[in-house]
């Protein structure tokens, strides 16, 4: 095959995502293999391509790639989630956007839409994905409203509530104004917002005494039922038992005494209202106060708030602030910071509203998916979030499962005229149920009315590992048996509790064991000045347009640089431009190998068996090293220990000493070990850097019929220590002997000798002629004693000299070697007062106590070696 002379990753990318999906290499059924299986984090079907689903999803096909080499059966499903909220508000709006309210169309023409829509953009992210080189089973691929999920949801629903854990009460709920509907407390963003605190005065009823308070949300007022006050609150000891007026509507109202109020805030008197705010609500059933909801679901005031009717919730604050200022009601008004609950889905603020809702015990749960986390049943990578996965499990409340929405798995319970309910999976069933019960009501079908709302999208999501593969509806079936559970999830700590631990208690209940065994928790994805990536900043880059940029390989490597398991990434796209630049230098490695001339005659000489041996022992200290870090979830780490193999090892160093002489052949054997551990390298590099490795793997390997993706990649081989040593003390001599080159400019086609002297055993034994040719050197000759006259440096304990050339001036020679000298000298003077300091001695760790004495030693060398040298050149002057 002909090697263009740059690599084209938009044209290979291509190619071989196509060829892997032909070849049905992602695809996976059971078999007599070790499986190994991923459930994707579902992205909801309103998504496109985020910084975050970049990192995440490359590092699901890093390990879903990795276990295919390892010879296990890999499955990675795909899939996507409904997203009720989310999609609701996107439907919404496109037929607002075609003059159609919601409110003037019926359930069913709604979800015409909604699946229309659906149809249209629900696979766009997945696609998006495939560019990326995520190597799914998109034969498998789910969507939370299958058939197959609808109906696990629908029969746990049903199972839940039989067992007594699913029951419907009014609460006070997190109400979002703008969808609709409820969501729950982890749906709830806090934000640091700058309000106003307004001090309202409250006339006590047959007195011309005022009690104030002080309240950031003064339209509520309307809804007030109760002022309370501390019971140990001197201030206030005269008003228990009293009743004051609410301002503007004259409602009175009790003062009542309890202890919750704090008495630092604001007046210390607190107004009570507790159709709307979560702490008065407890308050309420406490003191067992009315409850007056002065607001519609639309955050718009209702006939109950007496004023206002109709007005939005804030167009309504700023109007009632003139009224109470001309009643005479407003003392004060103060600037204040205070934190507001806004919609995750939404960005709306969030308005507390007793409602009528469905709930599901929790604590019933919490106990077991907290003994699984706390035993090590499950892993946490990294194992910090234990302790936030603890708090949650010790303080869960009941969940909130019903949504006030069309758009999702329509909760299952049947309301009969005679006030009562049955919970079924279709009306059919719902009505046998009903004559069942009732047999003397007469009931006919048309009599059942199925209850308006839908459950959480994460009350489909729980089920997620079981349900692709229809372990809910049919528990023993083979896919349920072979893939579950399931092996690692990968997913962001901002949903421990939203999915994660849900996951866990779900999967103790219908499977009756844990739904993975270990979990990455990804960082957040940051700009390099720290900020969170997001459209509104405009600091996030399409990942589509890095792709197209720096190649798919490029960005993954980028992402995966600085990606360490559950800390932030502070992202750089220079990241991307240096996985572009490894993906060039990889390829121009190729194009240096396919380019030599091969001899069969030629026998291998010393220096290519000597690299030979070196890089095959590094190769496989390195492996060892990178299937270390993947057994503890490092994937940075074995990324960067695969990229240095592969940069600085094979291309700096092993290629150069194998090189032939320019325009001379190599011998057949040096070839053919380089084309091997070439071809090992690109096993070990795959699952990062697809695309460039399977391309590179067929010019290696041109007559192979075996695709890199499915090669069994090597198994990790014991080394030799020792040529490691040499080799290291080897490089240390070489580039000593290329920094005298460069700093007194001898070309390296001036060849030159080099005078040894051993002060202890050889440290790089089997090297010299390596040292010879990488440095253009014509002998190297053992002294014992040290050579004047000559330029030298030391490496660890020996001594190098290389001696002075004609061309060389040796007054300015002179002055930078008194120069080094006076400065090596103060270096020495810093070190020794640092070691003659007791407390520093006495102190320091011993380890930086041997590293200030190696100082020391290498100092008084180098001082010995320049004075030689200042010695030797002074005679020559």
């Amino acid at each position: 095959m002909e090697l263009n002379s740059k690599y084209n990753p938009a044209e290979l990318e291509q190619k071989w995502y196509s060829h892997w999906m032909d070849k049905g290499y992602f695809h996976s059924e059971p078999d007599e293999r070790e499986p190994y299986t991923i459930v994707i984090p579902p992205p909801n079907v309103t998504g496109v391509l985020h910084m975050g689903h970049m990192l995440n999803n490359t590092i699901q096909d890093v390990l879903i790639r990795r276990a295919r080499m390892q010879g296990k059966n890999a499955c990675w499903v795909p899939g996507t989630d409904h997203a009720s909220i989310a999609t609701e508000n996107k439907v919404v709006q496109k037929l607002k956007n075609e003059g159609i309210e919601k409110s003037q169309i019926d359930r069913d023409t709604f979800l015409k839409h909604a699946w229309e829509w659906r149809e249209k953009h629900g696979n766009i992210i997945l696609e998006q994905l495939k560019k990326l080189g995520a190597s799914c089973d998109w034969e498998r691929t789910s969507f939370t409203m299958d058939d197959h999920m609808y109906e696990s949801v629908i029969q746990v629903f049903i199972d839940l509530y039989n067992k007594g854990l699913i029951y419907r009460g009014v609460r006070m709920v997190n109400w979002d104004p703008q969808a609709l509907t409820a969501v729950s407390d982890e749906e709830v963003i806090y934000k640091e917002v700058q309000s106003k605190l307004y001090y309202l005065r409250y006339q006590v009823v047959g007195s011309d005494d005022f009690l104030t308070i002080a309240t950031t949300r003064p339209e509520t007022i309307l809804g007030d039922t109760a002022i309370c006050v501390h019971p140990e609150d001197e201030r206030f000891f005269s008003f228990h038992g009293q009743k004051v007026l609410v301002p503007l509507i004259n409602r009175p109202i009790p003062v009542i005494v309890d202890e919750y109020v704090d008495r630092e805030f604001g007046t210390g008197a607190l107004k009570i209202t507790p159709a709307h705010d979560i702490n008065d609500y407890h308050i309420g059933l406490k003191h067992k106060l009315p409850s007056i909801d002065i607001f519609n679901d639309n955050g718009t005031l209702s006939p109950a708030a007496a004023l206002l009717i109709g007005m939005d919730r804030f167009e309504a604050r700023k109007a009632i602030i003139p009224m109470l200022e001309s009643a005479g009601s407003c003392v004060k008004i103060e600037d204040y910071t205070n934190k507001v609950g806004f919609s995750e889905r939404t960005d709306a603020i969030i308005e507390p509203k007793l409602s009528l809702q469905w709930f599901l015990k929790m604590e019933a749960f919490a106990a077991k998916a907290l003994e699984v986390v706390e035993n090590g049943s499950i892993q946490f990578h990294p194992p910090k979030f234990k302790n936030t996965y603890k708090h949650w499990m010790e303080n869960v409340k009941d969940w909130c499962i019903s949504r006030q929405l069309w758009w999702g798995q329509r909760i299952p319970v049947y309301y009969l005229p005679n006030q009562e309910m049955v919970v079924a999976k279709n009306l059919e069933e719902a009505y046998s149920k009903a004559n069942e019960l009732f047999p003397e009501s007469g009931f006919t079908m048309n009599d059942l009315v199925q209850d308006e709302d839908v459950v959480d999208t994460w009350f489909s999501s729980w089920l997620w590992p079981m349900a692709v593969f229809d372990g809910i509806r049919f528990p023993g079936n083979a896919d349920i048996k072979y893939y579950y559970p399931t092996n690692d999830l990968v997913t962001a700590p901002d949903i421990i509790f939203f999915w994660v631990a849900r996951m866990i208690m779900a999967g103790n209940e219908y499977a009756g064991q844990i739904p993975f065994k270990n979990v990455y928790f990804t960082g957040i994805v940051r700009d390099k000045i720290g900020r969170k990536m997001s459209k509104t900043l405009g600091n996030s880059p399409d990942p589509l347009d890095l792709i197209a940029t720096y190649g798919a390989d490029g960005v993954r490597v980028g992402m995966l640089l600085t990606a360490p398991a559950g800390n932030d990434l502070p992202f750089d796209e220079s990241l991307c431009e240096q996985g572009r630049n490894f993906s060039n230098k990889i390829w121009n490695a190729l194009r240096l190998v396919k380019g030599w001339e091969i001899d069969p005659n030629l026998h291998q000489p010393q220096t290519a068996g000597i690299a030979t041996q070196w890089f095959e022992a590094r190769f496989n200290e390195v492996h060892a090293l990178t299937e270390d870090h993947f057994d503890k979830f490092r994937l940075s780490d074995a990324l960067m220990g695969t990229y240095k193999l592969i940069w600085d090892d094979f291309c700096s160093w092993y290629l150069e000493m194998i090189k032939p002489e320019y325009g001379k052949p190599i011998d057949s054997q040096t070839y053919e070990t380089t084309i091997s551990l070439f071809g090992k390298l690109m096993q070990l590099l795959h699952p990062f850097m697809p695309y460039i490795t399977e391309e590179i793997w067929h010019h290696l390997y041109p007559e192979t019929k075996t695709d890199l993706i499915v090669t069994i990649k090597p198994s990790t081989a014991s080394f030799n220590n020792e040529i490691l040593h040499q080799f290291d003390a080897a490089a240390e001599a070489i580039n000593g002997i290329r920094k005298v080159r460069a700093e007194k400019n001898i070309p390296f086609r001036d060849a030159i000798s080099l005078k040894v002297k051993l002060n202890g055993p050889k440290a790089f034994e089997n090297f010299d002629q390596i040292i010879c040719k990488l440095c253009n050197i014509s002998e190297i000759q053992y002294i014992e004693h040290s050579l004047e006259g000559a330029f030298g440096f030391i490496a660890r304990s020996t001594e190098f000299f290389i001696p002075l050339t004609e061309n060389i001036d040796l007054e300015a020679e002179l002055k930078k070697l008194q120069e080094e000298l006076t400065y090596t000298k103060g270096f020495l003077d810093s070190v020794l007062k640092k070691l003659s300091n007791e407390r520093f001695v006495a102190g320091a760790p011993e380890k930086v106590i041997a590293l200030e004495r190696k100082k020391q030693a290498d100092a008084e060398s180098r001082i010995q070696v320049l004075e030689q040298q200042i010695s030797g050149l002074q005679k020559q002057l």
